[in-house]
Formats: structure tokens, C-alpha cells, sequence
């Protein structure tokens, strides 16, 4: 007896990704959709934005993203093929279709936890995806803890050693974001 299995489902494109409604990333040739964020979690990855707007015009360099922004890179070994963090800074060059996602991966994502993401295989997730960010080029990325009140600052050069700043310190993002610092209390309250 022979089985007939369905043909494959056809890989998704950054194309595909473009059309798709809310926060998303092709990953393998699949579209992964991620949640709607709650209160706190978006009112800090604001915070995040907008300061660093404000550095980016200050220095008259880099451009800042909310977490809507795409950013297309090489297709990684994971099967990844962009990122869209909750807040970021990009030096890259803007794409000539200012409603296409940008080509290549920010200098600095900031990835702030939901209430999902907690216990050992968001760990693990938010782990693959931090050696997935560097893999792809960029220098730092923070993994924002709203319930601990820290942010933890991961960078290419010392992937595996964060630098975790808390209540009364100021976190950096150098190199990707030099010379910007953001108090932790006022990034919490």
C-alpha cells in the first residue's frame, strides 16, 4: 500500500513577508508570526525608540525603528532571513523603496520579554536568536527583562558574557550606539 503526500507548501518569500498584517519573520522559508505585545513591555520598547531617535538626530547618524521595521539579511544557517526586534538602530543604507523592509541587520536590537517569554525554551529561543542576530552582522543586542527591571547587553565580541544593568545604572549599547546610555530606572517606571 502507497501513500500520497501532499505536495510541499511553497517557501515564503521576503516578498510574502511584506504583504503580511502585524509582526513577523521568515525563518526557514516560513512566515512566524509573533504576538501582540501587553502595557509594559511596549510602553519600555517605546522608551527604547524614542531615545534613540533622539540620539540620531543629535549625531545626525543612523536611523531608529519601532518593532514594525524589517530587516532583510543572507539567508542564515537557522533558515532565518530577517529580524523585526521591538526597537533598533540601523547605520545601513535606507532601501530606495522607502516601504520595503531594509537590507541587512541593525547595528543594535532591543528585544523586550512579553509574559511569554520566561522558563527554559524561551530561554533557549531568545538564546538562538541573539546568535542569529551577530551571525548576521549586528553589534549588540539588549534582552530586556520588565519583571526584573534589567536589561541585559549581549555584544558580538562576548556573546555568551552579558553585561546586566539594573536599578540606579545607566545601560550602554557601544559600539553599535556610541555614546548613548539610558537610565534603567527611568527606562522601568
Amino acid at each position: 500500500m502507497s501513500t500520497v503526500l501532499p505536495p510541499p507548501a511553497p517557501r515564503a518569500t521576503i516578498d510574502d513577508l511584506l504583504r503580511v498584517e502585524g509582526k513577523a519573520e521568515l525563518i526557514g522559508g516560513r512566515i512566524v508570526r509573533y504576538m501582540a505585545t501587553g502595557h509594559r513591555p511596549n510602553v519600555i520598547a517605546g522608551r527604547i525608540y524614542r531615545r534613540l531617535c533622539d540620539f540620531a538626530e543629535s549625531v545626525g547618524r543612523g536611523n531608529c525603528y519601532t518593532d514594525g521595521m524589517g530587516f532583510r539579511v543572507r539567508e542564515l544557517p537557522s533558515g532565518r532571513e530577517s529580524f523585526s526586534p521591538d526597537a533598533s538602530y540601523f547605520t545601513g543604507t535606507v532601501p530606495p523603496d522607502s516601504m520595503k523592509f531594509a537590507d541587512g541587520p541593525p547595528d543594535f536590537a532591543a528585544e523586550v520579554r512579553s509574559e511569554t517569554d520566561y522558563g527554559p525554551a524561551a530561554e533557549r529561543d531568545m538564546a538562538e536568536k541573539r546568535a542569529d542576530y551577530f551571525l548576521a552582522g549586528t553589534l549588540v543586542v539588549w534582552d530586556v527583562d520588565p519583571q526584573a527591571g534589567t536589561v541585559a547587553k549581549y555584544s558580538a565580541d562576548a556573546p555568551d558574557r552579558p553585561t546586566v544593568f539594573g536599578p540606579g545604572q545607566e545601560a550602554d549599547a557601544g559600539p553599535a550606539v556610541p555614546g548613548w546610555r539610558l537610565p534603567v530606572d527611568w527606562l522601568m517606571a
